[in-house]
């Protein structure tokens, strides 16, 4: 479940927005004012933020740019309430980080749909990310089996691909000769071992522009110790 931030002020659309919130199964965490909310996102990192322009002290303006500024909030989405319909302060929240805006009063499932959509692009964002490794000049892209090395290409086996993500997605870490059959291969044989062996050989030449990124660990295997040219 998505934990989202309320910071609204006014306590009846405060209990109106959690109550209809709740009821779309979500996580709902309030806040009355702009300094309080800014503390509990830093704090508690919800899923998403919803913010009310009208804020007293601190207004939802100057809250955005807060949480944009802050590493651990820059992230979040953030959807703008405001009673306003001004195109222009539309724009001003949408450059100033706000991800959406939407103007009072509005419906509770309009409100439900864009929470939706928003969360869904996160998602996406983070597949995205999580498809792509990257190390200095070295780009992996594991759903298209694709890898580059300087803006060229690298030719790799699919079992030297497939040592290279283990190897660059756990860096430092030392797997054994028989770890790494048995993950690649599938089983252990006297075969395997060779074929380790020249797996790496190769993987070793296809990376010499990054430096002498594989090690070999006496008597246990090998690991990537990410030693990279500058």
């Amino acid at each position: 479940m998505a934990n989202i931030l309320v910071i609204v002020d006014e306590l009846k659309l405060q209990k109106d927005l959690r109550i209809s919130l709740e009821r779309e199964g979500f996580l709902v965490t309030s806040a009355s004012g702009g300094e309080q909310g800014v503390e509990i996102a830093k704090k508690e990192k919800p899923d998403l933020i919803i913010l009310d322009l009208a804020l007293p002290l601190l207004n939802g303006f100057d809250v955005t740019k807060t949480l944009r500024a802050h590493k651990d909030t820059e992230a979040i989405p953030i959807i703008l309430l405001s009673s306003s319909s001004d195109v222009t302060d539309r724009i001003v929240a949408l450059e100033l980080g706000a991800d959406d805006y939407l103007t009072k009063p509005f419906s509770p499932r309009e409100l439900a749909a864009r929470i939706k959509a928003r969360l869904r692009e996160v998602h996406r964002k983070m597949e995205t990310k999580d498809n792509l490794l990257r190390w200095g000049d070295l780009v992996i892209m594991k759903e298209s089996y694709t890898v580059s090395l300087a803006d060229q290409p690298l030719n790799l086996t699919v079992k030297e691909f497939e040592l290279l993500v283990l190897f660059v997605s756990n860096p430092y870490q030392v797997f054994s000769r028989e770890y790494l059959i048995q993950k690649v291969w599938g089983s252990l044989s006297s075969s395997g071992t060779r074929a380790l062996d020249v797996h790496i050989s190769h993987l070793r030449n296809k990376l010499k522009p990054l430096g002498p990124v594989l090690d070999s660990v006496r008597g246990v295997g090998y690991t990537f110790t990410h030693r990279h040219k500058n």
